[in-house]
């Protein structure tokens, strides 16, 4: 079977996007791994092969944000007209993607309104697996977010993605608590027996157990991921156990989608210094998926 093809998007040409990509198309594991079609502006510093335009100095944050958003829009359509197996999006930033005319909190929202799918994002490394059940919105918005639904739907994504993109027959998956030590009957709050406890017995997931237990009892082999309530506590828990070597997988989609563990890094941009290996990562777990899939035709993260 031939290699995996994969669009790859530079991201924010102000950033270390750029740098990324080149390092890792100079991989020989990535190179054996799949092929690639860059997307982006000309001038970055790294060749591509569908240019959106021209980069160069005195180019503003809205343009750079715009490039970064049509690229994502460029790499979802060839994904979902099947010119592309897989995409890799390389690091944007948010306020840039705002102020280039694309109103999404990031590239998961962005994706899932472009595929029209439910999907659940996932950090994932070789330890721990972490999925978000609301992403990126503020704390003081969570409660109001976090409903049965929520976790439902996020369960339904992650087991779905798990079986057929991880090759796990049965997976295990735990849910974390909203509240310190689980609310410790009802001391702290009453979120997690009230709704988070009914919605896990629903969605078949183990828990809710408190964050500073679960994630611990996962990397040690009790779950096959865990299910997040909030962005923080969840990426914060996969970032100190795996930085640098996990990676953003959106579940859910009809192809696979993988991007690093990290955003823009503006201040080291142009220095030379930033490391490549989460993108390689990336790249090559979304080569991996992409893979399975082709071989497997019937295979989505897509609920059944």
């Amino acid at each position: 079977m031939a290699r995996p093809r994969l669009a790859v998007t530079l991201g924010d040409p102000r950033g270390i996007g750029p740098e990324i990509v080149a390092r890792a198309l100079a991989d020989e594991r990535v190179r054996a791994a799949c092929d690639v079609h860059v997307i982006g502006p000309e001038g970055a510093g790294v060749a591509v092969d569908e240019t959106l335009g021209s980069w160069h100095a005195g180019r503003t944050v809205a343009e750079a944000g715009a490039f970064a958003g049509r690229a994502v829009e460029r790499a979802a359509r060839m994904a979902l007209a099947g010119e592309v197996d897989g995409i890799v999006t390389a690091p944007l930033d948010k306020a840039a993607l705002l102020a280039g005319g694309f109103d999404f909190p990031g590239h998961t929202e962005m994706l899932a309104a472009l595929a029209g799918t439910r999907v659940a994002m996932m950090l994932a490394s070789d330890t721990l697996r972490v999925v978000l059940a609301t992403t990126h919105i503020a704390l003081r918005d969570v409660p109001r977010a976090l409903d049965r639904r929520a976790i439902v739907d996020a369960a339904e994504v992650t087991r779905a993605g798990l079986r057929d993109w991880f090759g796990i027959a049965e997976p295990r998956i735990a849910l974390c608590a909203l509240n310190p030590h689980a609310g410790d009957g009802g001391r702290f709050g009453r979120e997690d027996d009230d709704l988070l406890a009914p919605a896990a017995r629903d969605a078949g997931l183990a828990g809710p157990f408190p964050a500073d237990t679960v994630f611990v009892r996962a990397m040690r082999g009790a779950f096959d991921a865990v299910i997040a309530p909030y962005h923080d506590v969840g990426m914060t828990a996969i970032k100190v156990a795996s930085f640098g070597s996990a990676v953003n997988v959106t579940l859910g989609l009809p192809f696979p989608r993988t991007s690093p563990d990290h955003g823009t890094a503006l201040d080291i941009a142009g220095t030379g210094v930033a490391d490549p290996s989460s993108f390689i990562h990336a790249t090559l777990l979304c080569a991996r998926i992409a893979s399975r899939t082709r071989a497997h035709p019937s295979t989505s993260s897509q609920p059944r």
